[in-house]
């Protein structure tokens, strides 16, 4: 016996009608997120350094900064390099008590992978964790325009995450 709240459905009743609490869009939303809207919160600072300067200089900037790369620029602002901790932790290893004052553009990446502020996070990501490497400059029309780490996107994302969450709980409670 069916509760008597329960009215069969009737002929004029809409059952083509569906709705979902997903799709799609919603599902993939977060790999349309692109590099600009991180840096819209994290904002465009990037630390740079020459190639004739010494890699003692390079250290006592990322010990102030707090960070895990350098960007390496010619005089124009153009990049040259990246110059990473781990460049010099593998140098210090192979050249034990000489690493200080050589220069950047011996232990800088030449070959930097770059990416575009429309270039999706995801995409990046993934590009990040396949080459191994933590930390990439944002470029337009050949200018660098930011860095983004690892570490931003990651946190990034788990904002988002913990943000759908939020909206699902609400949806939910009401």
């Amino acid at each position: 016996m069916a509760p008597s709240s329960y009215q069969a459905p009737s002929r004029g009743d809409k059952t083509d009608k569906k709705t979902h609490s997903q799709s799609v869009e919603s599902n993939l939303s977060h790999s349309l997120t692109t590099v600009s809207r991180l840096l819209e919160g994290k904002g465009d600072a990037v630390f740079s350094l020459r190639p004739n300067d010494t890699i003692s200089h390079a250290v006592q900037i990322l010990k102030d900064k707090h960070i895990g790369a350098l960007v390496v620029t010619d005089q124009n602002g153009k990049l040259q390099g990246i110059l990473s901790e781990r460049d010099i932790v593998r140098r210090m290893a192979e050249t034990p008590g000489q690493t200080l004052p050589q220069e950047v553009a011996a232990l800088m990446t030449s070959d930097v992978m770059t990416c575009a502020p429309d270039d999706a996070l995801m995409d990046v990501l993934k590009r990040m964790t396949e080459g191994r490497f933590r930390h990439m400059p944002v470029i337009v029309d050949d200018n660098l325009c930011g860095m983004i780490t690892i570490g931003d996107v990651v946190n990034f994302r788990l904002k988002e995450l913990e943000y759908e969450a939020l909206r699902m709980k609400q949806m939910i409670v009401g």
